[in-house]
């Protein structure tokens, strides 16, 4: 993860650099070597792709002489990757985000039990009929609608139990699949809310600068700029709905016309297209990805 970035660009390598610094951890061999299921533990995974994005948008900056503040009308990243996005608009420094995010991540790994939790993929149901499927299985539990990430792909989020139940009602009601998702921990649901008081005190102390650009935030569907609002958002992050689909419709309709997803994977410009055809989307990952969108 993030080698290739790492040999083609000298620039790459420096914030890989200063993350394994600000983490006093060698992060970057553990990207690149592995084992893979220490690099996915919450709470190295957070700062690894976010290092990883962070790479791709110095390497575009310094080396492409790419002006993020001019090119861009809106900056936006999806659940940790909103971090991204505000450290790639200057609101966070690198440091800064590595750090909130390994917090966040031993937050929400220690907010609840491990197998206490769980979360689901629901595809071919709309959001609302969804969010009424995990309101109708919570009971005394917790579930709740946790990613709307595009048309007919939503997650849900809660105690395992219920969030079974929404399986076996979603199944009832017509989903295409309902299946659990291989994940650590119940994201953006009530059950995070210790991790959400332990992130209010580690936002209330960092530095957040006004971004260079408007980031669209998860759980307000809008463009923001306050630091002060900013940071509330983020805490309400934790425990709220990731309005990944609501984000791209409303950028659309401020006039984006093209989206370019910086770091690993492809997977959000996947779901853009599926949220509107009439966008363009491009993943910017690999150094080949770099230099043909710079040329």
């Amino acid at each position: 993860m993030g080698k290739a970035l790492a040999e083609a660009f000298p620039t790459a390598r420096e914030v890989f650099g200063e993350v394994d610094e600000a983490l006093k951890q060698n992060l970057t061999r553990l990207m690149f070597e592995g084992p893979e299921d220490q690099l996915t533990l919450t709470e190295n995974a957070q700062p690894a792709l976010m290092a990883v994005s962070m790479a791709v948008m110095r390497v575009l900056e310094k080396d492409g002489k790419y002006d993020l503040s001019a090119r861009a009308s809106f900056v936006a990243g999806h659940s940790l990757g909103e971090y991204s996005a505000l450290a790639a608009a200057g609101a966070f420094s690198l440091a800064d985000a590595a750090r909130l995010l390994r917090t966040r991540g031993q937050a929400m790994q220690a907010a609840t039990p491990v197998g206490v939790g769980a979360m689901a993929a629901i595809l071919a149901l709309d959001y609302d009929a969804v969010a009424a499927i995990a309101a109708e299985a919570a009971g005394d539990d917790v579930c709740a609608a946790a990613n709307d990430n595009a048309p007919g792909q939503v997650v849900v989020s809660g105690h395992k139990a219920a969030v079974e139940r929404a399986i076996a009602l979603a199944t009832e009601k017509g989903a295409r699949r309902a299946v659990l998702l291989p994940v650590s921990a119940p994201f953006h649901c009530a059950l995070m809310a210790p991790a959400a008081e332990v992130m209010a005190k580690a936002l209330a102390e960092a530095k957040i600068s006004a971004p260079a650009v408007p980031v669209v935030a998860n759980v307000k569907a809008e463009a923001v700029s306050d630091p002060a609002e900013i940071r509330d958002l983020l805490v309400r992050q934790v425990t709220g709905t990731v309005r990944w689909r609501e984000s791209v419709q409303w950028m659309k309709a401020q006039g984006v016309e093209r989206l370019v997803e910086a770091g690993a994977g492809k997977v959000l410009a996947g779901l853009a297209k599926r949220i509107d055809g009439d966008l363009s989307a491009v993943s910017l990952n690999a150094p080949a990805d770099i230099e043909a969108f710079l040329k």
